[in-house]
């Protein structure tokens, strides 16, 4: 059976097939809805549900409450429709026109950059290239139906090879195959581009403030070195901060990276950041949680825009204190957050 749906404000309308969430049929149809890890642990998905009664489906329950449900929210990832529908949610304009494809990939590339951390390089057929806006994200398609999401870490503009970050999570089948079985020139297919994460406009007079914890650097990565290559063309000089935080300095495996950024461009600054620092680090920097050093820094982030991505505690901690602690607007706060490859059966989330 199929139901209509009607989305608020823009009165967009789209028919829901069997067995489709709310957020599969808006895909389906070229509607772009706000979306992250798509098994309902981020939360970047939920919008409220004016008229009709859906099923709410495999959740976490942190990601929506007993208490948000009573309030007509729902996470549209998870939700089926139960009857037609109303709908209320922001629609994303800017990757309507982005085609999202399955496409067959070579590896090029497999660089250990940290114990527990590989950087995968996938080249495409001769013919095909994967237009997308810097931050999203790819699903590898395994043979056993699962799927695991990378973050694309290159840039739009330097799409010779596509790049991810691999973190090795003890029981992730697919990282440990990465990290035990892979070669260069094995094949592998993907869907994509996918996720909402990406840069947005930004107001005259804010700064920018950049968030990572462990490979969360992928996505931040790609936005990072799109907006430096638009600065030589553009001329544009928002301040911007990045704050990657880690537990041990090795965690840290492209600090060289983001320190010649910093010596680059005068409008970029990188402070990073570690938990739990090894003697053997000699470590002089800062220590604490990530989120914590930009509580420090910062007495207000009324004029910011931040951009958190990684585990989901450090992005929900960094929510929760920038907006109910400096004066941060909640619509200035964009995040993708990570998940475990062990923590839902059917997608792998990581970077």
């Amino acid at each position: 059976m199929s139901y209509q749906i009607i989305i608020k404000p823009s009165e967009h309308a789209l028919k829901v097939e069997s067995g489709e969430t709310i957020l599969e049929s808006a895909l389906r149809e070229g509607f772009s809805l706000p979306y992250g890890c798509r098994n309902g642990s981020c939360g970047i998905c939920k919008g409220k549900i004016i008229q009709g009664k859906v099923d709410y489906g495999h959740h976490s329950e942190e990601a929506l409450t007993e208490e948000e449900k009573r309030t007509g929210k729902a996470l549209f990832c998870c939700a089926s429709p139960l009857t037609d529908l109303v709908i209320e949610c922001h629609e994303i304009g800017a990757t309507k026109n982005i085609e999202i494809k399955t496409l067959p990939s070579r590896v090029h590339n497999l660089e250990l950059v940290a114990p527990d951390v590989m950087i995968i390089s996938l080249k495409l057929p001769t013919n095909q290239r994967l237009q997308f806006l810097a931050g999203q994200y790819i699903d590898i398609l395994l043979k056993d139906g699962k799927r695991r999401s990378f973050s694309l870490a290159n840039a739009p503009h330097d799409d010779e090879f596509l790049q991810l970050h691999a973190r090795n999570y003890p029981g992730g089948a697919f990282t440990e195959h990465v990290f035990t079985h892979m070669k260069t020139k094995d094949m592998l297919r993907f869907t994509g581009p996918l996720g909402s994460f990406f840069l947005r406009d930004t107001p005259e007079n804010t700064s920018i403030i950049f968030l990572a914890s462990g490979t969360g650097f992928a996505p931040i990565k790609s936005i990072l070195e799109h907006i430096f290559h638009q600065e030589s063309s553009r001329n544009n000089k928002i301040k911007m901060t990045l704050y990657w935080g880690a537990r041990k300095r090795a965690d840290l495996y492209l600090a060289d990276l983001a320190e010649k950024w910093q010596q680059q461009h005068k409008n970029f600054t990188f402070i990073p950041v570690l938990s739990e620092p090894l003697p053997t680090d000699s470590w002089e920097g800062r220590i604490g949680l990530v989120h914590e050093a930009v509580m420090h820094d910062f007495l207000s982030l009324e004029k910011h825009q931040v951009y958190a991505c990684g585990v989901p505690a450090m992005v929900k901690a960094a929510y929760h204190d920038f907006t109910s602690l400096r004066n941060m607007p909640k619509d200035a706060f964009f995040s993708d957050v990570f998940t475990p490859s062990t923590s839902n059966p059917k997608v792998e989330q990581g970077s």
